[in-house]
């Protein structure tokens, strides 16, 4: 196993962990290292990625040097996994976190209480500065959510558009049918009334860089592929609910 680093995004850091034996083409494991005064990890992987994980994040910075940890949502192994090794080695970090997670599940995992972000507030790391928005059961769970770095205009969009096999790090190309296609095959997001407004309502951000955890980052032009994704959530929906009428 081996890990790739790349900056997507000025002082935006994709590590990459691809694990060919996970599903039926392999699967990428995205987190991402905003290097500011304060910089913060999204995601931290899975506990036995840890040592890979690490030795990527030190190649850029000294990981006690980690000020936050966060992800898209808090009740899964490759979101939080590694976790207490993180705080292990960077004890001054702290978590920060939408009200949901921290109540369903990051209060409980850590000994200093999480800060929570409420709708829109803006964490400013110093050169940069990320803004929190809910998206329930949009990626998933309940308690998902999602950071908008202001300054590079870059989404870190968690599980949104995860798609399997090998990919580079960046990418222009179609991020759309190969979503569904793992979704269709997994149905890893539930078909909700709020689905397609939630994510157009991400569109409507114009985020510039679409920073996936499981594929390429998308530099392309990333509010027509959000509002592509929300057109095909809402067919998805319609075509189910005709179905069991």
């Amino acid at each position: 196993m081996n890990s790739t680093v790349d900056e997507v995004a000025p002082d935006i850091y994709r590590i990459s962990v691809f694990v060919p034996e996970a599903l039926s083409k392999g699967f990428t494991f995205n987190q991402f290292l905003i290097d500011a005064e304060e910089p913060l990890l999204f995601s931290t992987g899975m506990r036995w990625m840890f040592p890979e994980v690490r030795a990527a994040v030190e190649r850029i910075l000294p990981a006690h040097r980690l000020h936050w940890i966060s992800s898209g949502h808090a009740s899964r192994a490759d979101e939080f996994g590694a976790l207490a090794q993180w705080l292990a080695v960077a004890p001054e970090a702290r978590v920060v976190h939408g009200q949901g997670a921290v109540m369903v599940q990051l209060s409980d995992m850590v000994d200093h209480r999480p800060r929570v972000l409420a709708e829109t507030e803006v964490l400013d790391l110093g050169t940069r500065r990320v803004r929190y928005t809910s998206t329930p059961f949009v990626q998933g769970p309940w308690e998902a959510g999602m950071l908008f770095e202001e300054t590079t205009a870059t989404l870190l969009c968690g599980d949104l558009f995860a798609y399997e096999g090998a990919t580079p790090a960046t990418t222009t190309g179609d991020i759309v049918s190969p979503a569904f296609e793992h979704q269709d095959s997994l149905g890893g997001m539930p078909l909700t009334p709020h689905a397609g407004s939630t994510i157009r309502g991400l569109a409507d951000v114009a985020p510039e860089c679409l920073a996936l955890m499981h594929g390429a980052t998308y530099t392309g032009d990333c509010p027509a592929a959000l509002r592509a994704l929300a057109d095909g959530f809402d067919e998805r929906l319609h075509k189910a609910l005709d179905t069991a009428a």
